[in-house]
């Protein structure tokens, strides 16, 4: 008797690497991969800076901390494996000030705590060999991290699944979900799906996929808008890799920052601000639902009344180019308003719990036949394949 399918929701990189996990954990069983737009990726997976992030920044012992250093080792393998274009370049985080070389220190003991490899704290004269523009009192140098071509992964994770045996269907979206027996039966824009057991790796309608499936998530998601500006390319020599900044602690975004790409250019960016849409890639795309819901929901009010500077500075950015570059010029003076010319847009789904407070470590709900992934940030793409081996892992049926 022929068994119903392990359906995937959701086929960003988090969701088909899911698949992939799944169909090599059980060679026997179908897997089908179920995606709303008409192709692979086209949110958060490929709307990023393209980083590949070596565990900095995360509080040791977290998911997020785990998941980017066995990540970051597994994404560079596979994509070597495959041919997919990367580059291990390295990372400098910079103190700006001495108010920021504290929490530089708390970085610095963060990332060796987590095992990374070669991480050094250097002087400002070494920094400036490795960053000849970059003002700083002192930095941290990375140099595991990279870059990597995440569309590519994309591409080579779907055409794996339909080697393994799985299927990928896109404008597929799930508009509603019930029970079907021991199952459950998936109705989508491509026809109802039966499916013995599902996995939601829906990203910013991830909590709304969980409520769907009878789930009462703990958060919900809010998006927020990442933009970022392009490096004019005869200016792009301000930067030979990637700089970042010291974080801001109170925001769960690692703020604007340079970084080379795999395609050439050279990044600046992202800002953070709330987005009227969770599709919001620009200041006139809103939607009635997403933003009465987000502003309706006692955790963004919240959150904007214990925030209310950090929320009118990223509004403050993204209105205005010139803040913008006064952002990017407490990293690197010489940039000028004429360097910049627009770049991509990303929307972040950021979960939220009713108190205000962001979700900081990716969130897993498990459930009779069915897993909810409802927070999965940074470093989300760096270490897709690990988390989708620990979704899969984490599915009884």
């Amino acid at each position: 008797m022929k068994q119903d399918p392990i359906a995937v929701i959701g086929g960003g990189l988090i969701g088909l690497a899911t698949a992939r996990a799944l169909l090599r954990r059980h060679p026997s069983r179908s897997v089908v991969v179920l995606e709303k737009e008409t192709a692979l990726g086209q949110h958060q997976s490929t709307h990023n800076s393209g980083v590949l992030h070596a565990g900095l920044y995360y509080k040791p012992g977290s998911f997020k901390a785990k998941f980017a250093v066995e990540g970051i080792r597994a994404m560079t393998a596979y994509c070597r494996e495959n041919g997919i274009t990367h580059e291990i370049c390295g990372k400098l985080v910079v103190a700006a000030d001495e108010t920021e070389v504290p929490r530089l220190k708390t970085l610095f003991e963060r990332g060796t705590a987590n095992g990374l490899s070669g991480l050094r704290w250097v002087t400002q004269a070494e920094a400036a060999e490795l960053e000849p523009n970059v003002r700083c009192v002192a930095a941290v140098h990375v140099p595991e991290e990279g870059i990597a071509d995440y569309g590519h992964v994309v591409r080579t994770l779907s055409a794996e699944i339909e080697r393994l045996g799985g299927t990928v269907r896109t404008s597929a979206g799930v508009s509603r979900i019930s029970r079907d027996g021991v199952g459950w039966r998936l109705e989508t824009a491509a026809g109802d799906v039966h499916a013995a057991a599902m996995i939601n790796c829906a990203g910013l309608y991830s909590d709304r996929v969980a409520r769907m499936a009878g789930e009462t998530p703990p958060c919900r998601i809010i998006p927020f808008r990442g933009e970022y500006f392009f490096i004019k390319p005869d200016r792009r020599s301000l930067v030979k890799n990637l700089v970042y900044p010291v974080p801001d602690p109170q925001f769960p975004f690692l703020g604007v920052h340079f970084t080379r790409t795999v395609h050439g250019d050279v990044e600046a960016g992202p800002n953070a601000v709330l987005a009227f849409s969770r599709e919001g890639y620009r200041h006139r795309d809103i939607s009635l639902r997403d933003f009465g819901e987000s502003i309706a929901y006692s955790g963004l009010r919240r959150f904007i009344r214990k925030y209310p500077r950090q929320t009118l500075s990223e509004l403050r950015r993204s209105l205005s180019a010139r803040v913008f570059c006064a952002s990017l010029q407490r990293l690197v003076p010489n940039v000028e308003r004429s360097d910049l010319t627009p770049g991509i847009r990303g929307v972040r789904a950021q979960a939220v719990r009713p108190d205000g407070s962001f979700v900081d470590d990716f969130l897993v709900v498990e459930a009779k036949n069915a897993v909810h992934l409802l927070n999965a940030p940074s470093p989300g793409a760096t270490a897709s394949l690990v988390i989708g081996d620990y979704v899969a892992s984490r599915l009884t049926m």
